[in-house]
């Protein structure tokens, strides 16, 4: 509520200085009582009420001071009395204003005839204003941030003046430091945002370099498996030869008997079963390898009969798996199709194993895994593919449970572990819009996955 200190007509002082002063105290207490706990737009939002209502005035402006489309310098409210309530913020330019003086860090006070002084200021007309009184929002580096203004429909004498300025002196540095904090504030953002987005840009590189690197482990996994049946087949079609050079031999003598000519058609016969075996072994190899290969970086959504994927992606990690001695059971029904991102399910599948193959055994094997998938149908009969992998190994301590899944953890720091397969999991688990989760049980790890399916015909 405001108290008059002039009388309306005559303009001359209704109290002496002492008790002007003692309103003026108590105007100061007020205001700083309202706005002790208010921060930032709330805090500019009461001081400009509460300055009106102590100063008797129409309006009080608190604004930033910013750039218009046109290049040139404008304020931009961020609080605005006028009257009895609080008027919606505008953009106004500071050419022809009184404003323009309080940007330039001066104290700006006309008593009467506002209008006249700055005939092209609309705004002034517009707030039928007769009378301005304007503070720069200064911060502590020196810099205008912006104006407090007040600004009444009658004059404003030299008694009120001291008042104004007073009041307007010592909010402005608080509304500056307001204004600073929130630049501060901003800029801090700014900064977090830009790193948290080139962090997520280096995880998202080391996860691609980490998927690489495990398909490139694989690919020399795959190359030293293919190379003994090769190798096989080339002695077997090294030892057709000396029997075909026998052959050759017998048929160039005088005489040649049956029996020795079956003992070599059986010799060839042997070699050929040998070759076509182990190339048909090599192809099995090389087939899986580059099924999974083609998956892993493919997007591609496709019916599946899961048994025979997963079978085929395990065959193309048996190189790891036997150098682990680990063995790999399924428990798959033979006919269970499911529809969903095959690239995306060889690469979770491939990062369980090798969890298992390099952390689960780290005295050597011999162990067991096992596989079990089965499709679960939830009462609105949206299905879902139910993974369990599980093995026998040294299992999960407490503390490893808690934060495997986490970027760059790894119990074996500076030994080549990066800390990102069980983390790629999980990412890829989220994508796909399922959850994953590691079950508290011994012995062994136990890994439990839910997966959503996409529309297709389903059987178990």
């Amino acid at each position: 509520m405001s108290i008059p200190l002039f009388d309306v007509n005559s303009q001359e002082p209704l109290f002496d200085p002492e008790q002007r002063r003692t309103l003026a105290e108590a105007a100061l207490r007020s205001i700083t009582a309202s706005t002790a706990r208010a921060r930032g737009d709330d805090f500019l939002r009461i001081l400009v009420k509460d300055l009106a209502e102590a100063l008797d005035v129409h309006y009080v402006i608190a604004g930033r001071l910013v750039r218009l489309a046109d290049g040139s310098e404008g304020i931009r409210t961020l609080a605005l009395w006028g009257g009895d309530g609080y008027q919606p913020n505008i953009e106004y330019s500071l050419q022809h204003t009184p404003c323009q003086d309080v940007t330039c860090q001066s104290m700006c006070f006309h008593g009467s005839d506002i209008q006249r002084r700055f005939p092209f200021d609309t705004l002034l007309v517009d707030m039928r204003a007769e009378s301005y009184v304007g503070m720069p929002l200064i911060d502590t580096d020196g810099k205008t941030l912006g104006i407090l203004s007040a600004i009444d429909t009658r004059p404003i004498d030299e008694n009120k003046r001291l008042l104004a300025l007073l009041l307007l002196s010592i909010f402005s540095a608080r509304g500056a430091a307001e204004l600073q904090h929130q630049e501060r504030t901003q800029q801090l953002e700014e900064v977090v945002r830009q790193r948290t987005e080139s962090l997520l840009m280096a995880q998202t590189n080391l996860i691609e370099q980490e998927q690489m690197a495990a398909l490139g482990s694989l690919v020399a996994g795959v190359s030293h498996e293919v190379n003994t049946p090769i190798g096989v087949a080339l002695t077997a079609a090294s030892s057709m030869g000396s029997y075909a050079d026998q052959l050759v031999q017998l048929l160039g003598g005088a005489k040649v008997s049956r029996a020795e000519l079956i003992d070599i058609a059986e010799s060839l016969k042997g070699a050929a079963a040998l070759i076509e075996r182990n190339l048909a072994r090599a192809a099995d190899l090389i087939g899986n390898f580059k099924q999974l290969a083609v998956d892993q970086v493919s997007e591609y959504v496709a019916d599946l009969l899961l048994h025979d994927y997963v079978h085929g992606l395990v065959s193309a990690h048996s190189p790891e798996l036997r150098k682990a001695a680990l063995g790999v059971e399924l428990d798959i029904a033979p006919d269970c199709q499911v529809r969903l991102a095959a690239g995306k399910l060889s690469q979770i599948l491939s990062n369980l194993l090798m969890n298992s193959a390099r952390h689960g055994y780290p005295h050597g094997g011999p162990g067991r895994i096992l596989i079990r998938a089965r499709i679960e149908t939830q009462t609105d009969d949206a299905p879902w593919l139910l993974l369990e992998f599980s093995d026998d190994g040294v299992g999960l301590a407490p503390a490893v449970r808690e934060h495997m899944f986490e970027p760059f953890f790894t119990t074996k720091r500076g030994q080549g572990g990066s800390g990102l397969g069980m983390h790629i999991v999980y990412t890829i688990v989220q994508q796909l819009g399922g959850q994953v989760c590691a079950i508290d049980s011994s012995p062994g790890c136990h890994i439990h996955i839910r997966l959503p399916l996409a529309a297709s015909a389903r059987r178990e």
